[in-house]
């Protein structure tokens, strides 16, 4: 059963996603510091953390992280994930509650990377800094089978732009990466773009044109590891991308799906009928969002050792 206004939500992520492109820019009468602390609480307000997790600040090389530990976590099992907010907003401490709930649902440690943002540090600095972190975390006695990187929205784009940057350095790749509603082309050239702009209850494609402009910093839309549809995904592990059926992203996720399986990377593609923009957020609150986190912990279960 249903136990959030799912609609309410959505806009009211939407206006506030729609308040720190204009504080980005200088435009509005709030600072992108306040808007991106008004973003924490109101993502903490929502989706609190979960009882039985303890969160612990880190300095992992340089990059700012959060661990999230739950009680029965099975011993040097990781998970590596990385939040969305487009690059310009979002942090661990507001992404508690999901964080948490994997950390439960895998019985695994979770490493979130609070990344730079733009327009303060532009691409490839994200990409940097999650790469960064992977390596601290291999380099601090992780073994890499026993380690997934998953992520949404940015993030979900970066489980994969982010692998292909760690593989390029000559690290072992993880286990299995989730790419949960991956902002995965920055030309915004899917069809969805078009079709499902103004269905989309979170996200449209002005707004992620005028997102991307900030966060390229004058790259080119097409850079592989800013739009990994363009990306060498040859060696990367198992991939899931999980994508609502309303998502103005879905074909460029269809896209993202289609470059890995012709690079030979094991796919499965997981599109949710009519639903949003990262529902996954919705755990506990919609039955679609419970299923979505259990498929992906499934999946990653299933490419993990045994417990």
């Amino acid at each position: 059963m249903v136990s959030i206004d799912v609609p309410a939500f959505y806009q009211e992520w939407a206006n506030r996603s729609g308040g720190a492109f204009d504080a980005a820019v200088g435009e509005g009468s709030d600072t992108l510091e306040d808007v991106r602390l008004a973003y924490r609480k109101f993502f903490q307000d929502r989706f609190p953390a979960p009882d039985g997790v303890t969160f612990e600040p880190v300095d992992a090389g340089g990059v700012a992280v959060e661990w999230a530990t739950p009680a029965d976590a099975v011993a040097g099992r990781h998970l590596v994930y990385l939040h969305g907010g487009a690059y310009l907003v979002g942090d661990p401490q507001g992404y508690r509650g999901l964080a948490g709930t994997l950390a439960r649902r895998l019985r695994a440690r979770v490493l979130v990377p609070d990344y730079r943002l733009a327009p303060e540090a532009v691409f490839p600095a994200a990409v940097e800094d999650a790469v960064t972190a992977y390596r601290w975390l291999l380099d601090h006695g992780a073994a890499p089978e026993n380690v997934v990187v998953a992520g949404d929205s940015a993030g979900g784009a970066m489980a994969v732009s982010a692998l292909v940057a760690a593989r390029d350095q000559g690290l072992p790749m993880p286990a299995a990466s989730i790419a949960i509603s991956p902002w995965a082309n920055l030309e915004h050239t899917g069809a969805t773009m078009r079709t499902l702009d103004g269905i989309d209850p979170s996200v449209n494609r002005a707004g992620l044109r005028r997102a991307a402009e900030l966060v390229l910093g004058g790259a080119p839309q097409d850079s592989p590891l800013a739009s990994p549809v363009f990306a060498d995904t040859r060696g990367l592990p198992p991939v899931l991308i999980q994508v609502g059926g309303h998502e103005v992203m879905l074909s460029d996720a269809v896209r993202l799906a289609a470059k890995l399986a012709e690079d030979a990377v094991p796919t499965r593609l997981d599109i949710a009928p009519l639903m949003g923009h990262v529902w996954h957020l919705l755990a506990g609150h919609l039955p679609a969002a419970d299923k979505a986190v259990t498929d992906a912990m499934a999946f990653a279960e299933e490419h993990l050792p045994a417990a």
